[in-house]
C-alpha cells in the first residue's frame, strides 16, 4: 500500500538481536501476531541493548532531550506460528537530521528499523506443511524526534546535540512527511467513502488507556481506530472477518486521561483488500459534528485489512 522505509546499512555498534516471547492473545486465530504485538520488541532489541548506556541515553539523563515517538509504521508477516514460540527480533537505529525549504535543520531524528522471525507453527493441532521453518513475522519503523519536552516552549526544539560522543547535527538527511499526509488515499485505490466521515462512537480515554509517559499509549490508537473501521465496513456491507495487516500513525499530540475524542474516517478498497484512513480530533465542548470534523487531529492513521 505504501512505501516501507528501507532499512540503511549501520554500524554493528547500532544493531543487536533479542527474543521476544508473546502472550496468548498476541496470536490471531489465523496464526498470525497482531500488529500491535510487534513493536514491543523494539524494547529488548533496540532500547534496552543499543539506547541504554549509550550517548542517547545520557542526553536523555542529564540534558532532558528525548526522542518523542512522531510515526510508527506496522506490517504483519506470515504464518502460521504458535502463541508459545517467541519471536527472534533485529533491531538497528540512525541519527538524522530533516532541512527545512531553506536547507537550514529543523528537527533531529532517531529511526528504527525492527524485523522479526518466529517457526512456522500452530497453537493446537497437526503441525501445518513446513513446520519448522524460519518465517517472517513482521516488521516495525519508529521514527521519533528529538526534543525537551519539560522545557519552555521556545526552548524545545533540539537542533543540535550538544555532546562529545556524538556529531552536532547527524550527517544523515531524513524526508520527513507531515502528519496530514496520512489522510490522503494511497495509489491506486478505490474510496469507499467520498468523504471522511465522523464515527458514531466517541472515544473516551481513561487511565487503562495511558501509561508511564502520563499519556494514551501509542499502541492504543491503532485498535481503536481498527474497531471504528469495522464499523465502518459493516455500514457497507462488508465482512468484518478482517484482519488488520498494515498500520502506519503519524502522532501529532498527545491525548490524556479524561479526554473525549471523535473518529473521522474514510475507507477504501484496493487490489481485493480493504482499508481506511483517519484521524483522531478532539470532541468540542458542544458535541457538533462539524466543528469535530474541522478541529486538528491529535494523530492520522492509515490501516489496511485482509480477510
Amino acid at each position: 500500500m505504501d512505501h516501507f522505509p528501507d532499512a540503511p546499512r549501520v554500524p554493528e555498534q547500532q544493531q543487536a538481536t533479542a527474543v521476544m516471547h508473546l502472550r496468548f492473545e498476541d496470536v490471531s486465530q489465523t496464526g498470525h501476531v497482531m500488529l500491535d504485538a510487534l513493536p514491543h520488541g523494539l524494547g529488548p532489541a533496540i532500547w534496552s541493548k543499543l539506547i541504554h548506556g549509550s550517548p542517547i541515553a545520557a542526553l536523555m539523563g542529564s540534558h532532558g532531550i528525548i526522542p518523542i515517538l512522531t510515526r510508527l509504521v506496522i506490517e504483519g508477516g506470515e504464518g502460521p506460528i504458535a502463541a508459545r514460540e517467541p519471536l527472534h527480533v533485529r533491531g538497528i537505529y540512525q541519527l538524522a537530521h530533516t532541512e527545512d525549504a531553506a536547507s537550514d535543520v529543523n528537527r533531529l531524528i532517531l529511526a528504527m528499523w525492527l524485523s522479526a522471525t518466529a517457526r512456522r507453527s500452530r497453537t493446537y493441532g497437526r503441525p501445518p506443511p513446513g513446520a519448522g521453518e524460519p518465517i517472517p513475522a513482521g516488521r516495525v519503523f519508529a521514527e521519533h524526534v528529538f526534543t525537551r519536552p519539560f522545557a519552555a516552549p521556545g526552548e524545545r526544539k533540539v537542533l543540535r546535540f550538544e555532546s562529545p560522543d556524538l556529531p552536532a547535527v547527524p550527517p544523515e538527511r531524513y524526508p520527513w512527511r507531515s502528519p496530514e499526509s496520512l489522510m490522503g488515499l494511497p495509489e491506486g485505490a478505490q474510496p469507499l467513502d467520498p468523504e471522511p466521515t465522523l464515527d458514531p462512537i466517541a472515544v473516551a480515554f481513561g487511565l487503562d488507556h495511558t501509561d508511564a509517559n502520563q499519556h494514551v499509549n501509542s499502541l492504543v490508537y491503532p485498535r481503536i481506530f481498527a474497531e471504528a473501521a469495522l464499523r465502518r465496513f459493516a455500514a457497507h456491507g462488508r465482512s468484518t472477518a478482517l484482519l488488520a495487516r498494515r498500520v502506519e500513525v503519524a502522532y501529532r499530540k498527545p491525548c490524556f486521561a479524561g479526554m473525549r475524542v471523535r473518529i473521522a474516517l474514510r475507507t477504501f478498497t484496493i487490489g481485493g483488500a480493504l482499508g481506511a484512513v483517519g484521524a483522531f480530533v478532539p470532541e468540542p465542548p458542544d458535541g457538533t459534528a462539524s466543528a469535530a470534523s474541522e478541529a486538528r487531529a491529535c494523530c492520522y492513521i492509515r490501516t489496511l485489512f485482509e480477510g
